[in-house]
């Protein structure tokens, strides 16, 4: 007797419990809402933007972008040798700087043969060749309630507070601090020092 049956493929009928289904309802809803919550936090807390100019070198160069900590300075004030982002003159239309904090509310800055100057000592910086551009700096700055002197690291090629258009920052003019850097064609990121 021949069997002429040959091969028979058997289909299998796979039959989605409720648990499974429930369990892969569950794990989409968790992703999509995790998801959510990040944008929520990253446009709210921060903000990314871009260096513009050369003013910040090395710390950062033309074009790398950078994320702004927008909420830091609601619950605290900027510090000395912040890397703070702000609108000169609360402008809306300017793009933003990137700036160092130097000098705090209450002191007087005063660059001569220069050296910076904090309430009549010389400021040590490691970074930074002297400043030879005092600008309006050349007299000697009173900060007021609020105020901050800001700096560029690239000293000779930055528009900051040495510049009558700028002058002292606000606290009300500053965006946040400058966060993280995303270095350009590379993968990754690290803080702003």
């Amino acid at each position: 007797m021949k069997n002429d049956k040959g091969l028979t493929f058997r289909r299998r009928q796979v039959k989605l419990s409720r648990s499974l289904l429930y369990e892969i309802i569950t794990w989409t809803f968790g992703i999509a809402a995790a998801i959510f919550a990040a944008f929520v936090v990253v446009s709210s807390i921060g903000l990314q933007t871009s260096v513009v100019g050369a003013s910040m070198e090395p710390s950062l160069y033309n074009g790398q972008k950078i994320l702004i900590n927008r909420m830091i300075y609601q619950f605290a004030t900027p510090e000395r040798n912040d890397v703070i982002v702000f609108r000169p003159n609360g402008n809306e239309n300017s793009h933003y700087y990137v700036k160092r904090v130097i000098g705090l509310p209450g002191e007087t800055i005063q660059i001569k043969q220069g050296k910076v100057y904090i309430d009549g000592t010389p400021y040590t910086e490691d970074v930074v060749d002297d400043t030879l551009t005092a600008g309006i700096a050349e007299e000697e700055i009173y900060l007021g309630v609020d105020e901050y002197f800001v700096l560029g690291d690239n000293r000779e090629n930055s528009e900051d507070s040495r510049s009558a258009n700028i002058g002292n920052v606000s606290g009300e003019m500053i965006d946040g601090k400058a966060w993280y850097h995303m270095e350009s064609g590379k993968i990754g990121m690290g803080p702003v020092e």
